[in-house]
């Protein structure tokens, strides 16, 4: 059983011209790879878990609470459905998506915006507040975006961390030590 547990609730939630605010990350990390001629090459891999609710994969995401900036909620998201620490390394951008489960009074239509993050994972817990429900996959860009559960995930990965990752992967946030 984890010490560490997840926020439940809307009580805290942020909300914006009819929009609940989402944080997420992709994380990624470093792997060597052998080439034929026995040289190593590194290869990025992000990961995904599995969706509590349907088929296919998914970012770590979750809703934005007013305590806390978008970065402390992606890092939190991270940890409580990934089971994974590390530094938020590039703003990817903001995606807004429509949910089918997530329509309030505040947000009738289910509308959300997502600020997503790319998270260079530091560190994988043995054990996170969801993972009973939550299994991790490590996978190749391609094979991410294949297994993408939801398009505008999709498009953060193609557009966001794809094109940030072809130049040259550039840390643009400060480091911070947050949610230790």
């Amino acid at each position: 059983m984890s010490e560490l547990v997840a926020r439940t609730g809307r009580q805290q939630q942020r909300y914006e011209d009819g929009y609940r605010l989402i944080a997420g990350c992709i994380p990624f990390k470093y792997s060597n790879v052998e080439e034929n001629g026995g040289d190593t090459s590194k290869k990025i891999e992000v990961l995904m878990i599995n969706s509590t609710s349907g088929p296919g994969l998914l970012f770590p995401k979750g809703g934005w609470e007013n305590d806390e900036t978008a970065e402390e909620a992606a890092l939190r998201e991270a940890m409580e459905e990934a089971g994974v620490r590390g530094d938020l390394v590039h703003f990817l951008g903001y995606y807004p998506f429509k949910s089918k489960t997530l329509q309030d009074e505040f947000s009738p239509e289910g509308l959300c915006k997502a600020a997503m993050y790319a998270l260079l994972v530091k560190e994988e817990l043995e054990s996170w507040p969801e993972k009973s429900h939550r299994q991790r996959s490590w996978l190749t860009i391609p094979e991410a975006i294949e297994c993408c559960r939801h398009a505008w995930m999709r498009e953060a990965l193609e557009k966001g961390f794809s094109n940030w990752y072809a130049d040259c992967m550039i840390h643009t946030l400060p480091k911070k030590d947050v949610l230790k």
